[in-house]
Formats: C-alpha cells, structure tokens, sequence
C-alpha cells in the first residue's frame, strides 16, 4: 500500500490535470494518514474571476455540515442534557407538524438517521437574522408526513434544521455561535467559515452551474438561506480543516492537546449501524448518527457528500487505518473526479475498494411496470413515469421552488429493470447512473418512489 508522502507526491503531479479533464473549474483535497495531513490544489476559485485555488481557498462542503451538526447533538447527550430516544416534544415543545400523533412520536435519533418520516426537503427563506432558525421551524405547522416514524430511511435535510434549532435550544445561543465555539474554536480551524459573512474574509470558491449550452458558469447566488445552516445550506472551510475535524473523530473525540470534545462513546455511536438502505445510487448500504456507512469485503468505510449551488464536497474516512481523504469541488464533472482521485487514494492507502455505483444491466429483464406509473409530487419535484408505445419506461423530473429558482433544469431519464422493484436511468447523470425504487402499495400501483428521498405519488 501507498504511504503519505507517495500520496502527496502523486497530487502534485495529477490532481490539477485530472481537474482540467473533468471540466472542474476548481478543487481542492486533503490527505489524513498517520496524523499528518497533505493537500493539494487546482484551477480557479471562479472563472469570472481567475484567482488560483491554493491550500487555503474555502469551499462549501453542503450536507457534510450534518456531521458538525451531529457531533453539537451528541455533546448534549455528554453533557446530560439530551436522551436520544426520549420524545423530541419534551426538549423542543414549539415544534408543531401536521401529524400530531408522528410529532408525539419522533425522537432525536429519528432526526439524526433520517428516518423521522416528514418531508425534507423545505428550503424557507426566514431571512439573515440569528432567529433564522428558529422562525423556521415556526414555519412547520404544515410539514406533510410522508410515512411513520421509524418506518424507513429517506434523506431529511428538514429534520437536521429542527436539530440545529434543538441545540441553540439546549444551548442558549445561535446555532453559529455554539458550531465556533463547541467545535472550530477548541480545534483550532481558523478558517471555518459559517456563513458568507465569514467567508468573504478568505479566498472563497464559487459554485459553477451549466448554461444553456452546457458551459460551466458561476452560479447566480453564493449560498442557500441560512435558515438551513444546520442541514448543510451555507458552512464553508478549507480541506485541511474538514480534516482537522475528521481527526478528532478518529482520535476518540480529542484534540491534539488531549482535549475532549466528544466522549468515546459518542464517537462510536455515530459510527455505529442504525438503518439499513435499498439500494440507491451514490449512497450508502446504511446509516449511523449522521454518518454514512460503505459495507466493503475490506472493512467499513465512514462518509458523507455535500452539494450546494455548483459545489459538491466528498469525505471518506477508514477509521481502523486512520485515514481520511476529503475533496472540494466548485462544479464539471465532480463524480468523475471522485472516482479517479478520492477513490483511488482509499484503495492506494488502506485497500478498501469502495463498491461500484450501480450500472443498467446489458440485457435488461422486462417487466410489468403498471404499479410504478403515475405521477408522484414533493416540494421541489414534480415525477411522471410514464411507458410509451415501444415499451420504454420514462421519468421526467421537474424542480421547483427554490431547486427551479437557483438554476435547475427538468430532467428526463429512461428507465430500465436493475432488480426487484429498483428501475436504473440508461444514461447517466453526473456520472451516475440513478436508481428509483417503487416502494409501498396503494391500491395496486406503488406508493412511493425512492432515489435516496421518499416521493409520495399524488395522483
């Protein structure tokens, strides 16, 4: 296996060249092995701009933010001021949902694994204020419930804003204030930047999008509202330190000068198995507390990914070998980066292969698909599938609300059988070719369809 310093010295050669192959106007990546950590650099903050990307550039790292919200939550179970399966209601009673009998229900864990059964994907814009967060979960009284509490996994930006609010609760103070100081201040990251006020103080990348022509181009907006901090809309940092947090997690929850900032058994918690996944594209076979778990022949691997606008973050970690690799991107083809970098690394340094995204068979089944069509509907997509009079099975995506506001495009995929009742677009997206799962019954026709978030038909 490779060592750092072979790791290091094959950045320094390939990273920014690989970079330009993608089409990734700008990234940056961070190596933690042994303790030590190495970097390395490509391309432009922006191509409006042309400022070089260097060590220190910051970038949004989007829903890894969940992994710094995770750990604020896990201190107040240190602390006794939090118990995980105790009702939610009894630590946060403004929290009203359209479901009283699933908020009765819903416990802290059922936020941290995703299983909490509300819609999550609200994105309200409550303004710039230290409030933010709180007039946002004011907002909820409608929030649809999707399915019970405990019932499934469905990614829930939503659920980890109400345990942001739940911290400054418990806490006393702005969900910002507490993330400095409970975690970027006692590690010493000075560049951990959690908002665009902060940000603005360093070389900060810009999101790219594509234009009508397919071209990359600096996205409209900076960052997602701050209502949605704790979820990942707007936290930004440089590599370095992402990994400098990583290695308190992978140190027992101390610090360098042995300060603890999370308890052991917290740490291991986090990492521990909670809910097992179907099989999506891009994701995990399980989830801990806020982390995602790879299943490998070699070990388990640690992660989570982030994306905001026109920036996309990635973060794995082996715990047993103590190595780390994180990746920062500002948009291009950013999966094919991954798969050519970040994957490589982690079999280079601890032999885990990560598994292989799932890929449309060559000779696909044919099946009876009757139960999957129909159109399915949540806040930021509108879903028809649709069978066409050759026999081929269409899905066509339309964003709106805020997804359509910031620049998203209607998609349209054909669909072929993968396995069960799991359909896979022939074509890729990003790199990635996307699995829908046709979950649950109503009536003969498929209840749901799942790509790693549960939609609910609505015809």
């Amino acid at each position: 296996m490779a060592d750092l310093q072979s790791a290091a010295h094959w950045l320094a050669e390939s990273f920014a060249h690989l970079a330009d192959e993608h089409g990734v106007p700008g990234a940056t990546i961070a190596v933690l092995a042994g303790g030590e950590i190495v970097t390395a650099g490509a391309g432009v903050t922006s191509l409006g701009t042309g400022v070089a990307v260097d060590a220190d550039t910051v970038f949004q790292i989007g829903s890894i933010t969940k992994i710094w919200t995770t750990s604020l939550v896990m201190q107040l179970v240190d602390d006794g001021l939090l118990d995980l399966d105790q009702s939610l209601l009894d630590y946060l009673p403004e929290l009203v949902i359209a479901d009283s009998e699933a908020a009765a229900a819903l416990t802290t864990r059922h936020l941290l694994t995703h299983t909490a059964g509300f819609e999550g994907d609200i994105f309200t814009d409550t303004g710039r204020g230290e409030d933010a967060i709180e007039k946002y979960v004011a907002t909820l009284t409608d929030l649809p419930q999707l399915f019970a509490p405990g019932e499934t996994f469905s990614y829930n930006n939503t659920a980890f804003v109400v345990l942001g609010r739940l911290v400054e609760v418990l806490r006393g103070k702005p969900y910002d204030e507490v993330l400095l100081e409970r975690l970027a201040g006692p590690l010493g990251l000075e560049r951990v930047s959690p908002s665009p006020y902060e940000a603005i103080r360093h070389r900060a990348a810009t999101g790219h999008v594509a234009d009508d022509e397919g071209a990359m181009t600096p996205a409209p907006t900076w960052a997602l509202a701050r209502s949605n901090a704790p979820a990942g809309s707007m936290l930004a940092m440089t590599a370095a330190d992402l990994l400098g947090f990583v290695r308190m997690h992978l140190d027992g929850g101390t610090t360098a000068d042995g300060t603890q900032i999370l308890s052991a058994e917290s740490v291991q918690a986090m990492q521990t198995r909670q809910v097992d996944l179907p099989r999506l594209s891009g994701m995990g076979d399980a989830w801990g507390l806020g982390w995602e778990l790879f299943d490998t022949p070699q070990g388990t691997a640690i992660a989570h990914d982030g994306g905001t606008i026109g920036q996309a973050a990635f973060l794995r970690v082996v715990p047993e070998a103590g190595v780390a690799i994180a990746m920062l991107t500002n948009g291009g083809d950013f999966f094919g980066l991954f798969n050519d970098v970040v994957a490589r690394l982690l079999t280079d340094l601890t032999g885990v292969v990560l598994p292989e995204r799932p890929t449309p068979p060559v000779d696909p089944e044919q099946v009876d698909v009757s139960r999957y069509l129909g159109r399915y509907a949540d806040t930021i997509y509108d879903v028809t599938v649709t069978q066409d009079a050759d026999g081929k099975v269409w899905l066509d995506r339309v964003p709106k609300d805020v997804i359509a506001e910031i620049g998203e495009k209607p998609m349209r995929f054909e669909l072929v059988h993968l396995a069960g009742d799991s359909l896979i677009s022939v074509t890729a997206y990003h790199g990635i070719h996307v699995v829908f799962a046709f979950i649950g019954d109503v009536d003969g026709k498929a209840k749901y369809v799942h790509y790693g978030r549960v939609v609910c038909r609505a015809d």
